[in-house]
């Protein structure tokens, strides 16, 4: 099977830029901006930040379009990328790949637009036939046999890509790969995502595979072709979820997958070709179209048991720890236990110890008696914590509690803190902003009773805002409590997505903000992952 000829470049790019007008007319509008006929992309762009300004922030426009965070950030980041490519547009002026690409991935943002907000209906529809579906079909199995293929050159002993795979992944998720895939072919059993991640990880990209992609001629979209190469891939990633689930390939996914596949497969079929590799694609291609329907069936039961396909791929592999490493916190509460167990030893310790000496000692002097006493009755005129809050005139609650706090009161909130009380992150806020490290300090010594759940959204936000608006630097204290309390999985994973999002945004669009942001992101992540 053979691909069939795409239109004209510039044909396809004129009918996506009315795609486009149509539909920006129609958000604007949403956003209570009005006109008649949309522009080229800067316009539209320029009227969002129009529309962002009268309603009070980009949280508003998102919450009007049905977006969250994420997602209106692509939203832009897809259309500033655009209008960098295609400044002006005129009708029948020249389009390069890139731009059609660029401006078929916008559109792959306003169809998940309508998805999300329902009272749009603007139409992105492209011509396309049944015989494209299929190639598209052929063209997303081949891809798949291609970076196999690719990694099995590298790896020809099975058991030394097992033993590789184990150090990168860890062994845990090979034997769930061995489970899932076919008979001792423990790539069969991966996610598209987790084998794609083998091709782009930075390591393994460097190391193995750039001799191959490093051509000038395609994958030039972004910054680098790895970069480049991980945006297709995962591309391809949410095509091929659409597939699995039933879902035909849209007519924008159709024609996204025929510009990708040329730029991925040509540099591999040229090194084919030059004799500096064994993967060929174009026999891979027409060997993808047998048994077509039997291999998505196939496809689809070991997605099921995979559990789908559902997160965006990672710019690198997350290798697993050597050992389980214990959080502070973790290593805190050992410690606790330790040095009670060794508290309680000693108290059985001096139970026995008094009762033998009350036994085999019944005759000692009664001077040693009353001198023994003296100590116990100046602890009992000692007053408890308790105590001197009641005379300071302060109830035991948790407002004058937090009071303490954002007054850097550290001799009151010794004593709360010495009740017992738990404490909260989300009360050292001002404190932070302030820099009242001797407070900040002194709960840091009672970490465990911090008993806020989740607290380290919050508490990041307050710390990029005063970094971005006041220009403070990450402290020593402030380090502290990041890696105290925020070292946990989700935390790092959520600031991870943060860094790369706030990347991809000074990628797109140099400017000062966006370089602060992703230092800030940046710098925050470097601490607690």
């Amino acid at each position: 099977m053979t691909l069939s000829a795409p239109l004209n470049t510039g044909e396809q790019f004129e009918k996506c830029i009315a795609i486009i007008r149509e539909a920006s007319v129609e958000i604007l509008l949403l956003l209570n901006v009005h006109f008649d006929e949309g522009k080229d992309p800067r316009w539209f762009l320029e009227q969002l930040d129009v529309a962002r300004l009268s309603l009070g922030g980009w949280g508003a426009v998102a919450k009007r379009l049905k977006l969250n965070d994420a997602e209106l950030t692509q939203f832009t980041l897809q259309l500033r990328h655009l209008q960098q490519l295609v400044p002006r547009y005129e009708n029948g002026q020249n389009v390069t790949e890139n731009q059609l690409i660029a401006a078929l991935r916008f559109i792959s943002a306003l169809e998940n637009l309508r998805n999300k907000q329902k009272l749009l209906s603007y139409n992105t529809a492209l011509p396309s036939d049944d015989a494209q579906q299929r190639q598209g079909l052929q063209q997303l199995r081949a891809m798949e046999t291609m970076i196999k293929s690719l990694v099995m050159q590298v790896w020809p002993d099975s058991e030394k890509l097992r033993n590789h795979l184990k150090t990168q992944f860890g062994a845990d998720r090979v034997r769930r790969w061995l489970r899932l895939g076919d008979h001792n072919d423990v790539l069969s059993g991966m996610r598209f995502s987790e084998l794609a991640l083998l091709l782009i990880d930075k390591k393994e990209f460097s190391q193995r595979y750039a001799r191959l992609f490093n051509d000038a001629a395609e994958l030039n979209l972004l910054v680098e072709p790895r970069k480049t190469l991980q945006t297709f891939l995962d591309d391809i990633r949410q095509m091929r979820a659409s597939v699995v689930s039933g879902q035909p390939l849209t007519s924008n996914q159709l024609l996204l997958l025929n510009s990708y596949y040329p730029q991925i497969t040509g540099p591999v079929q040229r090194a084919f070709d030059e004799g500096r590799t064994q993967t060929n694609p174009a026999e891979i291609l027409r060997e993808a179209g047998g048994d077509l329907d039997a291999y998505w069936e196939q496809t689809r039961k070991k997605d099921r048991a995979a559990g789908g396909d559902a997160m965006p791929m990672r710019d690198s592999i997350d290798k697993p720890a050597k050992r389980s490493v214990r959080s502070r916190e973790e290593r805190d509460q050992m410690l606790s236990g330790v040095l009670w167990s060794a508290v309680g030893v000693m108290v059985l310790m001096m139970v026995i110890g008094a009762f033998w000496m009350f036994t085999s000692g019944m005759s000692a002097p009664v001077a040693r008696q009353a001198r023994a006493t003296v100590p116990i009755a100046e602890d009992r005129e000692r007053p408890s914590p308790k105590e001197e809050l009641s005379r300071l005139g302060l109830p035991r609650d948790e407002n004058n509690f937090r009071a303490a706090i954002d007054r850097n009161d550290t001799r009151v909130v010794s004593l709360f803190l010495r009740t017992g009380m738990n404490w909260k992150l989300s009360w050292t806020e001002n404190a932070v902003i302030a820099d009242y490290n001797d407070v900040l300090d002194l709960l840091l010594r009672y970490r465990l009773q911090m008993d806020e759940n989740r607290p380290c959204r919050r508490f990041i936000a307050t710390l990029t805002h005063e970094m971005a608006v006041n220009n403070k630097k990450l402290t020593s204290i402030t380090r502290d409590y990041l890696r105290a309390f925020c070292t946990v999985k989700p935390v790092v994973d959520r600031q991870r997505y943060e860094m790369e999002q706030a990347q991809l945004r000074y990628e797109a669009d140099p400017t000062d903000e966006n370089r602060k942001w992703s230092d800030i992101q940046t710098a925050i992540y470097d601490v607690i992952d």
